[in-house]
């Protein structure tokens, strides 16, 4: 049954695309920022209810958001599939025209079999994962609460597993003094003075800060003229944390650094702290699921090393919610968010890899539908590895 079923999703995915790889196409041509990705959000949409999907709009309240939905024969677990659409300022050089293509390649596949499944599939389009949190927002309205598993993939310069990811959260502080003509700095209050203090003092604590804390910052605004003391001045921190207790002790260590700094120069200060990307938990029965499938298909899936540097994304939230994967597939030797990966994932080879990734997406969907031991397995490790926060940690402010 399962190979019958396995050919039956392969072979639909296989006749769609020419109409998948169209679609990556197009997104990569109409390159979207953060909340503004109307062209991706109505055609992604439309595509889905083409084959079968009914279509939710404005999820948790975000204008581009989507879900589009499919029932089995039977009640059983949700799978959502993920999918990122947004782009850079540079263009689609983080690769989401091709995470948004495997995600809605995996649901026409999974669609052929749902008729003989007990289960329900989510198709979920996440705006915003570069600026602005899409999915934090959605976790925060409780969008996930109905979720049982959740998947997607990212296009990348290796083929990896089991990779993590590091709170984030960034911060813009203004500080506010009294200008006064550089000849007579005794009369102003220099709010420069507190910028630079902040990242001096940022600088002088790195010794005391968590294992694996990052803290980075620019100076947005230092002054208006080299002969009059700044009244205003502003800059941004992105600080990091291998989990979220750790990120707290560093924005803690942030905070002590604007008090000080706002005592010893007598500015005033505003700090706005923007939403919290939580460090990642993969499920590792999922992603070998996954690398099963991946694997059948010629491709060699690895492991990362002990001490591989990880970004931060909005997943993570997502997998303090439910067990959770996002494997990387390897499309080009090039690093993300360049140039050069901005080509590459417009290139037939990108999208002849994304086709691969839309099927082992919904090869590893349907091996969890079909195995109510799989299902049970997942979540004891979910349980075992993924820890608990509190809403007020996580930034979470909805009411539930």
């Amino acid at each position: 049954m399962a190979n019958e079923a396995y050919n039956k999703i392969t072979e639909k995915i296989d006749s769609v695309s020419g109409e998948l790889k169209e679609l990556a196409l197009a997104l990569h041509e109409h390159p979207e920022l953060s909340f503004h990705e109307f062209f991706a959000c109505e055609n992604l949409s439309k595509i889905l209810e083409k084959y079968g999907y009914k279509v939710h709009n404005n999820v948790a309240g975000l204008e581009t958001a989507f879900m589009g939905e499919m029932k089995g024969k039977a009640d059983g677990p949700t799978v959502a599939i993920l999918a990122e659409y947004d782009a850079l300022p540079m263009g689609h050089a983080c690769g989401h025209n091709l995470i948004a293509t495997m995600s809605v390649g995996a649901a026409i596949g999974i669609a052929e079999v749902m008729k003989d499944v007990c289960g329900r599939v989510l198709v979920i389009g996440t705006p915003a994962e570069e600026g602005g949190g899409g999915k934090v927002i959605m976790c925060d309205k409780g969008i996930f609460d109905d979720v049982d598993f959740a998947m997607m993939i990212h296009p990348h310069k290796r083929n990896l597993i089991q990779r993590g990811g590091l709170a984030v959260k960034h911060v813009k502080i203004e500080y506010f003094g009294k200008p006064a003509h550089g000849t007579r700095p005794e009369e102003g209050i220099n709010a420069l003075s507190s910028v630079i203090h902040t990242f001096n003092f940022m600088d002088a604590q790195r010794a005391i800060l968590p294992f694996k804390s990052n803290v980075n910052g620019y100076i947005i605004e230092g002054g208006k003229a080299s002969n009059i003391i700044p009244e205003y001045a502003s800059c941004e921190f992105c600080i990091r944390g291998d989990i979220v207790k750790d990120l707290l002790v560093v924005e803690d260590a942030l905070n002590r650094a604007i008090k000080t700094a706002n005592t010893l120069f007598g500015t005033t200060s505003k700090a706005v702290s923007g939403l919290m990307y939580t460090e990642r938990y993969s499920n590792k029965l999922m992603d070998e699921t996954y690398k099963k499938h991946m694997e059948a298909m010629g491709e060699v899936v690895e492991y990362p090393e002990p001490n591989m540097k990880y970004g931060s994304s909005d997943i993570g939230n997502v997998s303090l919610e439910v067990p959770t994967i996002q494997p990387y597939l390897k499309i080009a030797d090039a690093d993300t968010h360049t140039h050069e990966f901005e080509k590459a994932t417009k290139s037939e080879h990108a999208l002849d890899q994304a086709i691969k990734g839309a099927k082992a997406l919904a090869l590893t969907a349907y091996d969890i539908f079909e195995s109510p031991e799989l299902q049970k397995e997942i979540k004891e490790e979910f349980k075992a590895k993924v820890p608990k926060y509190t809403r007020e940690q996580l930034g979470y402010f909805s009411e539930k």
